[in-house]
């Protein structure tokens, strides 16, 4: 029990390129690191391998800190989860402010409550029909509450990403792209600066935006997945190649045209 706790407290989320989650790992090294709600680095992976990266201006001699947790959440439900599973409040700036939780839980209450047990019902779908049958219920949800909820309402944002994503696997892009559209505003008001979940989201939405033929566009939302990416992931990283291939291929079909 003992040994399962210390795993519990000290493991780590391994997700793939696209920032979703296939398994745990333990890093000693790197369980040394505090957290911060807003902190100086960030955590990615190649495969297995755990690359640390730097997403501010770090002075000589101050803690290189990471995010234990997911900080879309607002704060009392990040103190929450900190003193469940790792038995600590945090005190940095963002939960001493509470800054942007008026915005994370913006609209009628009913609304969002509704929306977020849907969402949380959702497990990951493995069949055509499973996938219909999800896209119907947000597609639904999302006309009714037009008038309840914005799209800055965290639970509002968790549904329209799920809702791109049962596009994607549906192949409906055009409709796919119209929810990843309205994704981009508040993931720029939630991971401001260099955040890597920021730069997949541009990236896929840049990605749908190649497939329909708009180039223009794409390049532009490609480039700005770039200026994060090389950053949060570095040149070497295989996602950023990825990007930077398809980036490549929009501006040859640019110059051509």
């Amino acid at each position: 029990f003992s040994l399962f706790l210390q795993v519990t407290c000290n493991c780590f989320t391994i997700s793939n390129g696209e920032m979703q989650d296939v398994g745990v790992g333990l890093y000693p090294s790197m369980s040394l690191l505090n957290h911060s709600c807003d902190p100086n680095c960030v955590i990615v992976f190649e495969g297995y391998q755990l690359l640390l990266r730097s997403v501010q201006e770090i002075q000589i001699g101050e803690e290189l800190t990471i995010s234990y947790i997911e900080s879309l959440m607002p704060t009392i439900e990040r103190q929450k989860q900190l003193m469940r599973q790792y038995c600590f409040e945090c005190d940095c700036l963002l939960c001493q402010n509470q800054e942007k939780d008026a915005e994370k839980l913006a609209g009628e209450e009913h609304a969002w409550k509704e929306v977020k047990d849907a969402v949380n019902e959702v497990r990951y779908p493995k069949s055509k029909e499973e996938w219909e049958q999800v896209l119907a219920r947000f597609q639904n949800l999302l006309s009714s509450n037009t008038d309840h909820l914005p799209d800055t309402n965290i639970y509002q944002l968790k549904m329209l990403d799920c809702a791109m994503d049962a596009c994607i696997n549906l192949e409906s892009w055009e409709e796919a792209l119209s929810y990843g559209i309205r994704t981009l505003g508040p993931y720029s008001l939630y991971y401001p600066g260099f955040h890597p979940l920021r730069a997949v989201q541009l990236m896929r939405v840049g990605k749908l935006q190649y497939s329909q033929d708009m180039f223009p566009q794409a390049l532009e939302t490609l480039k700005q997945a770039y200026n994060i990416m090389k950053v949060t992931h570095g040149t070497d990283h295989s996602l950023m190649q990825a990007l930077m291939e398809i980036k490549e291929q929009c501006e040859a079909i640019m110059r051509i045209q």
